[in-house]
């Protein structure tokens, strides 16, 4: 009797001491994780993203319900017809893999598209699997880059279709927009693109390969509806990552934000 009345003695010291951990495992685990993690990710606690990015305000957030136009046949579209404040992203190739844009794209939420390339994406599928598990857009821009225009129907069939395969296998997915290498295409493109199952041909109206937008066609500043062509790889000194903050002040300067492509093609 008296050795039980020793233990819940002990026992009792211990508990108003407060050397008793809790036993609830989930409660342990959620404190430690919220001491690691802070109010904005696992580094830079603390520090607002969009500041992190070289934004002085956040980005606004799209339209919930996007206004979708009505686009007849396998449309080839660089600028969508909306009343939306919107411009869409798109990254061609895969040539650049910095760890930083996936960073960015997840912190920012950035509704980017890629439109990637079999042969040179090369080893690099990885880096797109982690961008699209943070939210981007896997698309097709065949296998080998060629110009489309003026190959036969069962090259350029061979080069959209095996693309939509190889895609599927990495991502899981069948693209739906297709970005012809160098906007170069012709009827037969049309007609391989739709019989591989593509539901438009997208090209762009702005393009930023430097520290400035060029236009292809139209008033030459931003408006609502572009579709934005930002090249792959360093151009000018310049990573990808500095570039788009340099794209995306340009945007909010215009009083726009980035939609996603796929919600209104």
């Amino acid at each position: 009797m008296r050795s039980r009345g020793l233990v819940a003695a002990v026992l009792a010291t211990l508990l108003l001491a407060g050397c008793a951990q809790s036993v609830d495992p989930i409660e342990r685990l959620g404190k430690k994780a919220a001491q690691r993690v802070g109010s904005y990710g696992p580094e830079g606690a603390g520090e607002r993203p969009y500041r992190r990015w070289g934004l002085t305000v956040p980005l606004a957030a799209p339209p919930r319900r996007p206004a979708k136009p009505a686009l007849a046949g396998l449309p080839v579209v660089n600028h969508i017809p909306t009343p939306d404040k919107v411009v869409f992203l798109t990254y061609d190739d895969g040539a650049e893999k910095d760890p930083r844009f996936v960073d960015m794209v997840r912190e920012l939420r950035l509704p980017v598209t890629l439109f990637l390339t079999d042969s040179v994406v090369g080893p690099g599928y990885g880096h797109f699997a982690r961008l699209q598990s943070v939210g981007a857009s896997i698309q097709n821009h065949t296998l080998d880059h060629p110009a489309l225009r003026g190959l036969p129907y069962v090259g350029q069939r061979a080069e959209i279709c095996g693309q939509q395969d190889k895609v599927k296998s990495r991502f899981g997915i069948r693209p739906r927009l297709l970005r012809p290498p160098y906007g170069t295409y012709d009827t037969t493109t049309l007609h391989a693109a739709a019989d591989c199952g593509l539901a438009a041909v997208v090209l762009w109206r702005a393009s930023m390969e430097g520290d400035e937008l060029s236009f292809v066609a139209g008033e030459k500043r931003l408006r609502a509806g572009d579709i934005v062509s930002v090249a792959s790889g360093e151009v000018a000194g310049q990573a990808l990552v500095e570039r788009t903050t340099r794209l995306l002040r340009e945007i909010q300067g215009r009083g726009l934000t980035v939609g996603r492509l796929e919600d209104y093609v």
